[in-house]
């Protein structure tokens, strides 16, 4: 896995094995994960989104602790997708990464707790597939609008963003901290420290 320039973000680049059947290739490797984090990934869901083209999902965040982390895919078509560092506190807060993931590539992105994730689809019909590591509690879920210029996100330009109602209304990154709704950075370090802190899987 290789490190972003987000603390808590990493990119998964796997090795593709093609033949006449097919291609096969891992996704998600405990023992690589670990060596990357220091921890194990904690499944708890499994989601799928479909997109049709211009569809721009985010920037949401869970609130930490227990926070939500996220391991992400796109198995079909291709997408944009964002990591936004919304922890209040950090040294990169308010900076964002963007990776490109599609059904060619085959590359994932991991993103810890307190980091907010948004993406845009590039095809129609893209299909993302992300491991999370709590389930969803619509009380502890919020979003930072994913066109706030403060953010300053450069989404693909040519394409219009469609957004559903829920994160257009979503709060600015400046009102969302104001109202204290962003996750601490402290609050983070302590939960990726008790993340460490637990025995491996195996």
């Amino acid at each position: 896995m290789r490190s972003l320039g987000i603390a808590g973000a990493w990119a998964l680049e796997p090795k593709i094995f093609p033949d006449e059947r097919g291609s096969f290739h891992e996704w998600y490797r405990g023992e690589e994960f670990r060596e990357a984090t220091g921890y194990d990934l904690s499944l708890a869901q499994a989601n799928c989104s479909v997109s049709r083209w211009g569809v721009l999902r985010g920037v949401h965040f869970a609130d930490v602790p227990p926070g939500q982390a996220k391991y992400i895919t796109c198995v079909r078509g291709a997408i944009l997708d964002v990591v936004v560092d919304l922890r209040v506190g950090s040294p990169t807060f308010a900076e964002w990464e963007a990776v490109r993931l599609d059904e060619d590539t085959r590359h994932a992105v991991f993103l810890a707790e307190g980091l907010g994730h948004a993406f845009m689809a590039l095809t129609d019909d893209a299909t993302v597939v992300y491991l999370c590591s709590t389930g969803y509690t619509p009380g502890r879920e919020h979003g930072v609008h994913p066109l706030d210029p403060d953010l300053g996100i450069a989404w693909p330009e040519g394409i219009p963003a469609v957004l559903s109602p829920k994160d257009a209304q979503a709060p600015s990154l400046a009102e969302a901290r104001r109202t204290g709704l962003l996750p601490s950075y402290d609050a983070c370090i302590s939960r990726y420290e008790e993340l460490r802190g637990r025995p491996f899987s195996g």
